[in-house]
């Protein structure tokens, strides 16, 4: 089911968005629609974590695949290519999602079914309706311009 198109989240953007969810080494990271796997790539090797990023179209799928072996980061990483709600996210203690709001409220009830107690999910701009985030960071990527500014919403489960 196609949710939202491919918009690349800035890498400043990623590294706030891993630092606010705390993310540890050893930890498991899944992006929902993980696009050109900036985020998968960036847990693994600046955050010790492994990571699985979830696209749906085959061309960024592909990419993130050829970035990741390039990086020589195939042991940590993995890119499935599939629809996210044929996913299994049982075994994830953080979820990226750049998703709308109206994506995010149809992927909810998936993420509460299968995601474990302590799992943090992390959304870049918008809000899933009906949790209360444990933090939200409005996060400027140039603060000398004042703008584009980000909001990152934090849940803790």
């Amino acid at each position: 089911m196609f949710l939202a198109p491919f918009v690349a989240t800035p890498t400043p953007v990623v590294r706030q968005m891993l630092v606010l969810a705390d993310l540890k080494p050893g930890e498991v990271l899944y992006d929902l629609g993980s696009g050109d796997g900036r985020a998968v790539i960036m847990a693994a090797k600046d955050f010790g974590a492994k990571s699985v990023g979830v696209e749906l179209r085959e061309d960024l799928a592909k990419r993130a695949l050829n970035n990741i072996q390039e990086l020589s980061l195939t042991e940590k990483t993995q890119i499935i290519q599939k629809d996210i709600f044929n996913v299994n996210l049982s075994s994830a203690n953080v979820v990226f999602l750049y998703l709308t709001t109206s994506a995010n409220e149809k992927i909810k009830p998936k993420l509460e079914a299968e995601l474990k107690s302590g799992a943090r999910v992390v959304s870049h701009d918008y809000e899933i309706l009906g949790w209360k985030p444990s933090k939200i960071d409005n996060f400027c990527e140039n603060p000398k311009l004042g703008y584009p500014s980000h909001t990152l919403y934090v849940y803790k489960r």
